[in-house]
């Protein structure tokens, strides 16, 4: 975010009076909304440091839908999965708050959950004819301060896969060899 209003008072599209009084604004900010609003007008909407999803609830109907990258997640999102696939990745994700809830309804769909170590995942909700895959609960080994990711889900013949991403057998092998 500072970069970015270096860059742009480095190239003259702002003056240092317009630099100085962003970067104190970005200091003060309280909300990711706040902080997009100070770059809104320097970088395309694919170059923004933080984008801001502003779209309507994710939606899966016969067909794939995907939210990846450095994206927002909002307190609660909305869901909707029918004979189709929903892909979360959340590995570069800025999560709003320390409890996300997804709302999910399903019915003869996947909604695939890409989660980071760090972060935890809950499903709970209704279900028939449905079933849950992956590692989607809270481990042992997390900290109470855990970010936590809620799934509700309202499921007809529909399926929640959590994935985490594995670690390489090869660089976990180098590493306990160097120590």
């Amino acid at each position: 975010m500072i970069a970015l209003l270096a860059d742009a008072a480095g190239d003259g599209r702002l003056t240092l009076d317009e630099h100085a009084e962003r970067v104190e604004r970005a200091q003060q900010a309280r909300t990711l909304g706040e902080l997009a609003a100070l770059t809104s007008d320097l970088a395309t909407a694919s170059a923004q440091p933080i984008r801001l999803d502003t779209r309507k609830p994710v939606a899966g109907i016969f067909g794939r839908e995907r939210r990846d990258g450095r994206w927002v997640v909002p307190e609660r999102l909305a869901v909707t999965v029918i004979f189709g696939e929903v892909v979360l990745d959340l590995r570069e994700a800025l999560l709003q708050s320390q409890r996300v809830t997804v709302l999910a309804t399903m019915m003869g769909g996947t909604l695939q959950l890409i989660v980071p170590d760090g972060i935890a995942v809950e499903v709970t909700g209704k279900a028939m004819l449905s079933r849950k895959s992956g590692e989607a609960s809270r481990r042992p080994e997390d900290p109470p301060e855990t970010p936590v990711i809620e799934v509700r889900a309202l499921a007809l013949g529909g399926r929640v896969k959590v994935v985490r991403p594995r670690r390489s057998w090869w660089r976990g092998a180098l590493n306990r060899r160097r120590s």
